[in-house]
Order: C-alpha cells, then structure tokens, then sequence
C-alpha cells in the first residue's frame, strides 16, 4: 500500500481491497474502512484486488477475484492447466498460485496462532518444517466418475471448486505421473463397460511396488467387464484391481487371471517400506495410510528422533493404526504397547509385527484395543507406566486421553504408584484439536510445550499436519 506526504497509508481507489492474510480456505482476507471482513477466492496476501462479491453478512463478504492491481511476489504460475478460478476447474488443489515456500510459512503461522488463540500455548523451540517433494507425491486418492450423456463421455477425477460436478481432467501432478497417465485410459476402460453408469468411484492406493485401483460398484459386474479390467491391469503392469460392492470391508482383490500362452502368476504385494527401521508394512487399499509416503518416512523418523527412545524405556503408541510408528519403536526400546480403538484393525498391527520380527529382532511388543474417545484416569492407570508417549490421532484429537492425563495430575490418589510419560511425541492432523489438547497438556496436566512445528504433507493444499513435544515441566 502507498503512503501519503505525511507516512500514512493512502487511501487506496474505490472498489479496491488490500488483502493481508490468508485462511484455511486458501482464500484472501482483505477489510473495508469499515472494518468488514472480505474473502477473495484467488486472492494472496500484500496483494491489491477487485473482487465481484457474491455473498453478503453483516461482518463479512466473500467474492472471488477479478483484477490483480500489485501483484504479490510469492505468487506463482500453477503448473496445473486445471487449477484456477474458471467455471469447472478442479478443486483438489487451493494453492497451486503461491509459491510452496510460502504455503509452508503461511501453515507454520496457523499452527502457532491456533496454539497461542486457542489455547494460550507457545512452544519453546519452533521446529524446521518437514517437507519433501512438492508434485507428484499423493499416493492415495479418490477419484469420482461420472457418465456424462451430454458430453458424450465418462469423467475421472476430483470434483470442480465448490460443485458436486467431476472436473474435467486429464492430467493431475499432484498423483504419481504413472498416475496422472492413467485417467484418459480410465475414462476410455468404464465408457466401454456395461457398468459405465453404476461405478461412481474409483480409489487410489500405491505401495512402493503396486497401484491399487479400488472400483466402487453399485451392481454386480459383468463378465465382460470383469475381463476388461483384467486386461486394462495386463496393459498396465504396476495396475492391480480390487473389487467394493458395498462397504470397505467388503473389498477384494480382482483375481488377475493370465493372458492367452502365460501362466498365471501371484499379484504382487501392496505395502510401503520405512527403510531406516528395516521394517514393511503390507496394507489393504481400503486401510489408512499417510497420503504422502516421502514424508511419512521423514516424519516417522523425525518423530522417534524427538522422542528420544532409548533401549531402556517402555513406550506407549497411542492410535497406533498398522504399527506405522510402532514396529519403529520397537527397533529402539526395551518395550513397546501400540492402542488402536478397533479389535480388526490390532489383529492386522499383530500380523505385521510377526511379519517384521522374522525379518529383524524387535522389542517386546503389544498390542491392544481401547476406545480412546472414553479413555480414563483408571484405564490409563491399567495400561501401566511407560517412559514416553507417542500420540498421532485423526482429525478429532485425543482429548479424552489428555483429559485423563490432566484428572491423574490433578488427582494424584487417583494414580497410585502410576507416574505419567516423561515426553509425549504428538503428530497432529488438525491445528485446532492439537491446540486444544496442547492447552489441557501445558494448563493442567503439568507439561510445557518444548517444540513444534508444521509437517507438509499436502502441498497445494490448505491442509496443515503438524508435530508437537510436550515435556513434564515438574515431578
């Protein structure tokens, strides 16, 4: 913004807004003289816009962006061609127009706001934020398909920003290029099926050796379709399809068949390395996994470095899922006790355990299932004492597990011989819930925030993963 011959800022022309900040929407925030707040999709903070706004309150407006008058210097030319504001761009992507650098400063300033605003927390040491590659790094997906009969064709992809359409694409950098280069041949596979207008989605999930295609379908398929799959995952090696008529738990692996003269063989393996531990993890395509496997690994072995494992100490891994951070850990410690809240889901953790322990010697480990969204002070009493805590729960946090950790400080009969972690490692996929489970830490469980910072684990996205350590600040 200029200044006028007295160093105040001039008054800029009608109908321009000066933006300076940027929401979780990846929008621009901009204010009137008035002190009303606008939101312009397209806009960039120190940029000065018009915008054509199209909805109105009594304290805010949101509009999106028609004219760029300075322009800021962290904006960037997306690489998408289906990025944008025009009618049918894809909204996977909110951030392809600022420079990834600033995407990262900007998630780093959402976490310390949330800690500082919402929980009244400032870490002691702000961390180097965890980045990895900037394209091609989303390894799992959900693509919609839709039979267009007006077009004249099948779509594959993300939805269009803020529709309920398919976009239009052929291209996406943000999948894995084998990726990208299979949604025009998609389109082409279900166009030709008998299912063309009963599979709605198609979900992606790579491992390190294989591209699992999930096809969603609402009727039983065809033999004709059945072999047109088949034959779309022989044209396709890395391809392997798996079949959901209903639910997630009803997916299973199309059996590949062998093509005329060649004998059939097994279909390879779907899993992910963590190669600095030694350890494998085979996974179902329907299972939770990190979208982004290059900074999973980054980010697991960030986590055990922060925590500090030495071979003496029993550790907890609270929401442990498929032993992502557990079978590391058990690599480390002397002892080891990974918690998930489903008995299916600990039986998979136990499989792999068994799986890595032939391969290499781990730590006796454990594994159990609680509902760690009614966890107590005697049920973490129960669980016994452990030296040091990792904690990596979805999007809803573990308020109740800091709850009870917070009840045991407060109520030290309640505890007995029981003694709290000395570190807690918390991996965090919402700023908000961490922040809220970061004040009940530092506020009433008697730990300090001695670090955190942000995880990019979705670039081009307003998404903000973080990572936070909390140290007992007392006895």
């Amino acid at each position: 913004m200029t200044a006028d011959k007295d160093g105040a800022p001039a008054a800029l022309p009608e109908g321009w807004l000066a933006v300076d900040a940027l929401d979780l929407e990846a929008r621009g925030v901009a204010r009137r003289p008035d002190g009303k707040v606008v939101f312009i999709e397209g806009a960039l903070p120190l940029e000065q816009v018009s915008a054509a706004i199209h909805r109105r309150k009594n304290n805010w407006e949101q509009g999106q962006l028609t004219a760029i008058h300075r322009e800021s210097s962290q904006r960037v030319q997306p690489r998408c061609p289906h990025f944008g504001l025009h009618e049918g761009a894809c909204g996977g992507c909110k951030m392809q127009h600022l420079h990834v650098g600033a995407q990262v400063a900007i998630k780093q300033r959402v976490l310390e706001d949330d800690l500082w605003h919402l929980a009244k927390v400032r870490p002691d040491r702000v961390l180097r934020p965890i980045a990895g590659p900037d394209w091609n790094y989303r390894w799992r997906a959900r693509f919609s398909v839709r039979h267009v009969r007006k077009k004249g064709t099948v779509l594959v992809g993300f939805h269009e920003r803020k529709s309920r359409y398919v976009a239009d694409i052929r291209e996406c950098h943000v999948v894995p290029v084998h990726v990208s280069d299979l949604l025009v041949p998609l389109r082409g596979l279900i166009g030709s099926m008998d299912a063309i207008e009963t599979c709605p989605q198609i979900e992606l999930a790579c491992g390190d050796d294989v591209t699992a295609l999930v096809l969603r379908h609402l009727e039983p398929l065809s033999e004709g379709d059945l072999a047109k799959l088949r034959a779309f995952a022989q044209a396709h090696p890395r391809v392997q399809w798996w079949l959901q008529p209903k639910g997630p738990d009803s997916v299973r692996l199309l059996d590949p068949g062998s093509s005329p003269g060649q004998a059939r063989s097994a279909s390879p393996e779907l899993a992910y390395a963590l190669p600095e531990f030694g350890i494998t993890l085979p996974f179902r395509p329907t299972d939770f996994t990190q979208v982004n496997p290059h900074i999973n690994r980054i980010l697991v072995s960030t986590a055990l470095r922060l925590l500090d494992v030495q071979p003496d100490e029993r550790v907890i891994d609270w929401f442990c899922g498929l032993g992502n951070f557990t079978l590391p850990l058990a690599t480390r410690a002397r002892e080891v006790l990974g918690i998930e809240g489903s008995e299916a889901l600990v039986a998979r953790s136990r499989e792999n355990l068994s799986r890595n322990a032939a391969q290499r010697p781990l730590a006796p480990t454990q594994f159990a299932a609680r509902n760690l969204f009614e966890m107590t002070p005697q049920q973490l009493v129960a669980d016994g004492v452990s030296d040091k805590w990792l904690v990596d729960p979805p999007r809803e946090g573990a308020f109740a597990l800091a709850k009870a950790l917070a009840d045991l400080h407060q109520q030290p009969e309640l505890a007995g011989s029981w003694a709290p972690p000395r570190r807690i490692v918390y991996v965090s996929c919402n700023p908000g819930t961490l922040a809220r489970d970061a004040g009940l830490l530092v506020h009433q469980a008697g730990y300090r925030c001695s670090a955190a910072g942000v995880v990019n684990m979705f670039p081009h996205t307003a998404h903000v993963e973080s990572i936070a350590v909390f140290d007992r600040s007392g006895p």
